[in-house]
């Protein structure tokens, strides 16, 4: 089996160089997820793009978490979990939102267990989630504009998850203290 490159600034193609210097100077690291997407640069643009688009959605820090690690786990991405478990720390988010998303275990609140719920749904039943659950998540505070932004989040996540799976990506070693 051929093994996937973690490309370096001297081994990525031209058009990921920037990508790769700006994670460098905003994370003061290259993740190595971005070392693997930078074998294809406009995967690697398209993964950023989302991420940012994610970031300025209506969503708080909690609720980003528990959407990005809703999706994480469930689809058992060892690379994202332990990733974005750092990144809710850096957050200031709520370890106990973060250790029920990773153990499987209810939201601290109502609220964000009806974000979870409607996540996993869309999630496990490729977006044709049922008039009842919504009926739920809209009576949590919810509303459309939520929806299409869990669909934006996991568009982000189809990414990284399926481009952990496919190319093993090792998890960066600030994160191993939370390996999963």
């Amino acid at each position: 089996m051929t093994s996937f490159t973690i490309h370096t600034f001297e081994s990525a193609p031209e058009e990921s160089k920037a990508i790769l210097e700006g994670a460098k100077k905003q994370m003061g690291m290259v993740p190595n997820l971005f070392a693997v997407l930078a074998e294809s640069p406009s995967t690697l643009k398209a993964y950023q793009q989302l991420h940012q688009l994610f970031t300025e959605t209506s969503f708080d820090a909690e609720e980003l978490t528990v959407v990005w690690q809703t999706i994480n786990v469930e689809h058992e991405c060892t690379y994202c979990v332990p990733a974005h478990t750092g990144i809710a720390h850096s957050m200031k988010v709520d370890p106990a939102i973060t250790e029920a998303l990773r153990n499987k275990t209810a939201m601290p609140t109502a609220k964000l267990q009806a974000l979870h719920e409607a996540t996993l749904s869309i999630v496990r039943n490729r977006g044709n989630i049922s008039e009842t659950e919504l009926e739920t998540f809209y009576a949590a505070g919810y509303g459309q504009q939520q929806v299409l932004e869990i669909i934006l989040g996991l568009s982000q996540k189809v990414i990284s998850n399926y481009t952990n799976h496919v190319a093993k990506t090792p998890v960066d070693d600030v994160f191993k203290k939370f390996a999963w």
